[in-house]
């Protein structure tokens, strides 16, 4: 199954609590232009009403999504720029779909609602741990000066860094270092596996996949057993007496040159 084909699959489903259901907005977005898609998308969700409108939000972004994969970006940044409090659902919610497109996603989204930036971080960092300090730096290169709400977003989407960015932040005494800056010392004291999602937890629209196991584990390659090479001719003949060496090939004779 092709990268669209999946992500369209995922389209047409939402859920309610925890009985999958027909996603009510894939019927309404396939009626429209794929360029009218992204405000489509945004005034649906700036129509709902607040008790829904976080689910409405995951629903119309994994309809838009699904539909046309390759405007995910422009989708969110058009739900974050007509309702800011949704920035953060909507992109998690794409890059959880998309997850190639992860970073445009988020600079989108923090282009369109800048004051959730934090939040834009923390929700996709739940979602992707692995991408912490790429969707970080994409967010901080267009939002600079929140630097600070960005880190205490990684922190929150993924606990086990908050201890190394703490330490980080109070060695600077009072100044806050550039988010490259901080995440890059982070990396120097990672846990190898520390940052994978857990097995079967849920992620705004979905659910992450439990973790694979590589094949190499699953069908070791075994090697031919090792060959002792034959030993070289030895040389049996005197010294400084020609006619009377000789040579010993291996499980052979004694010969002696003419």
């Amino acid at each position: 199954m092709s990268a669209a084909a999946a992500v369209l699959a995922l389209t047409l489903i939402s859920r309610a609590g925890d009985t999958p259901t027909a996603n009510p907005f894939l019927a309404v977005l396939s009626t429209i232009t794929q360029a009218e898609l992204p405000a489509k998308a945004a005034d649906l969700v700036a129509q709902a009403d607040a008790k829904h409108q976080q689910q409405t939000t995951i629903d119309v972004v994994k309809a838009a999504v699904g539909l046309n994969p390759a405007a995910a970006a422009v989708i969110v940044g058009s739900i974050a720029q007509k309702t800011p409090a949704m920035a953060a659902i909507a992109a998690s919610t794409a890059a959880g779909l998309v997850p190639d497109q992860a970073v445009a996603i988020a600079r989108a989204a923090a282009a369109a609602a800048p004051r959730q930036a934090g939040k834009i971080v923390e929700a996709i960092c739940r979602v992707l741990p692995t991408a912490y300090a790429e969707i970080a730096g994409a967010v901080a290169d267009v939002v600079p000066g929140a630097g600070k709400e960005i880190l205490a977003g990684v922190s929150a989407g993924i606990p086990a860094l908050k201890g190394p960015i703490d330490n980080i932040l109070l060695a600077g005494k009072g100044s806050v270092p550039s988010v490259n800056t901080v995440l890059d010392q982070v990396k120097i004291t990672e846990s190898p596996g520390s940052l994978e999602p857990a097995a079967g937890g849920t992620i705004p629209g979905g659910t992450v996949p439990a973790p694979t196991i590589s094949s190499a584990l699953v069908h070791p390659v075994v090697n031919p057993p090792y060959v002792v090479p034959p030993p070289s001719p030895v040389n049996y003949g005197s010294p400084g007496s020609p006619g009377n060496s000789g040579q010993v090939p291996p499980g052979g004779r004694i010969t002696t040159p003419p």
